[in-house]
């Protein structure tokens, strides 16, 4: 059992479920149901009366402050927030609606000077940017999580294996959109933040423990000071399904396909693949189908799709076959960086042996530290440094090339005198 576990066993909670088991064991071994949160659910905020309240409370509030959001991922367009959930001590549990409350700038400011604590928090700061919502210091339960080498960071594997409570798990998935929200799912929702403080809390003197609390805190900076990520360039290349789709014609037609479907989408706000799926897609650009009639035919055009809608699909095709030579799109994306690993040893023997020394080092090292290599140094900073190394692979020079990568300070010690040597590496 770690000291997270001891010291959270220890931790008091006025639960349904009553209080923890004197030892962390018990704790481990029989997770306590998470039934009620300890003030019950609060009601939901949709008014700016009542956000003017709420914002006044958490800013009177002490300490870090526990934040979630729920999306509609797979029902509605986006990745916009239908729920905000906080807690703070002193301030309770808030529950806000973003529909009927779409600027939360002003609670945002007030908790400017407070420690945000989130779970998984590159989820969710784009739908929390969006209305208005950015921490200027944050605490990443996941993440701290993966640094302290647990083998499932999930929330609920986090809440049952360090505070020894079980969580509900079975709303995770609904269509947050709906209105009104039901009374299960709000208690779901406010009991995602009954425990955040108390995690984090907890994993803060685990971390401390293995020696690994400033690298987490140098992890949470560089989240917090993360500028929004760029647009993904040609987005309908990740269509599933794509690797079937050989010729640049059949590709036009998945662009034109893949945009024609976002534009409804966007139009209704639902999830693209409610409007049409990627199987669908991927099946008329392998068909290239001469009419309408044709299209019908296709698996995912079937008789339940409108002569209408069939007619915009086949519009889409047409325009793809119309096209010049010239404006279809080149098979494969552009790269940004290195080729692919599976080709360099044809392209660069050299280079492929850096890889390799790297890569075993690295793995050894993450095995070493508990934690995945992914948190250790990104493979893609790997693979950047083995292709194009420093002229002079010194110690500083190596250094320098992964601080240009956005590696940070912890992980250039780690990393740095390994990547030095096998950069060495000889084919």
């Amino acid at each position: 059992m770690t000291d997270a576990q001891e010291t959270a066993a220890e931790t008091a909670l006025r639960t349904a479920g009553g209080a923890p088991p004197d030892d962390g064991v018990a704790a481990a071994e029989a997770p306590i149901p998470l039934l009620e949160p300890r003030e019950g659910v609060p009601p939901v905020i949709a008014t700016q009366e009542a956000l003017d309240e709420a914002t006044a409370a958490f800013a009177r509030g002490r300490g870090p402050v526990a934040v979630d959001a729920e999306r509609a991922s797979g029902y509605r367009y986006g990745q916009r927030a239908y729920l905000v959930q906080l807690r703070r001590a002193g301030a309770g549990t808030a529950l806000i609606d973003p529909v009927g409350c779409p600027d939360l700038s002003g609670l945002g400011e007030a908790l400017a000077g407070a420690e945000w604590i989130l779970h998984a928090a590159t989820q969710d700061l784009p739908c929390l940017r969006e209305i208005g919502m950015l921490p200027s210091r944050l605490f990443d339960t996941e993440l701290a999580g993966r640094l302290a080498g647990f083998p499932r960071v999930g929330l609920g594997a986090m809440v049952e294996s360090v505070l020894g409570y079980a969580l509900e798990k079975g709303h995770s998935a609904v269509d947050w959109s709906t209105r009104p929200l039901p009374d299960p799912w709000l208690r779901y929702a406010a009991l995602d933040v009954e425990l955040l403080i108390d995690l984090r809390d907890a994993l803060e003197k685990e971390l401390d423990r293995q020696g690994k609390l400033e690298w987490a805190r140098q992890e949470f900076d560089a989240i917090a000071s993360a500028p929004p990520p760029q647009p993904r360039k040609d987005p309908w290349r990740r269509t599933s399904g794509m690797h079937k789709v050989r010729r640049r014609r059949q590709m036009a037609v998945v662009r034109e396909l893949w945009t024609a479907r976002d534009k409804v989408a966007q139009r209704r706000d639902v999830s693209p693949g409610k409007v049409l799926g990627d199987g669908a897609i991927v099946e008329a650009a392998l068909a290239m189908p001469a009419n309408v009639h044709a299209l019908t035919g296709l698996p995912g055009f079937g008789h339940r799709m409108g002569r209408r809608q069939l007619e915009h699909w086949q519009a889409a095709v047409d325009r793809a076959k119309a096209l010049p030579d010239a404006e279809l799109p080149q098979p494969g994306q552009q790269l940004n960086g290195p080729p692919p690993p599976r080709s360099w040893a044809d392209k660069d023997p050299a280079a492929a042996a850096r890889l390799s020394a790297a890569r075993a080092a690295v793995s050894a090292l993450a095995e070493e530290l508990g934690l995945p290599q992914e948190n250790l140094i990104t493979p893609d900073t790997v693979r950047r440094v083995c292709w194009e190394p420093p002229a002079e692979p010194t110690p500083e020079a190596v250094r320098t090339a992964l601080a240009s990568h956005g590696a940070r300070p912890w992980q250039i010690d780690q990393v740095a005198p390994l990547l030095t040597h096998a950069l060495t590496a000889k084919p």
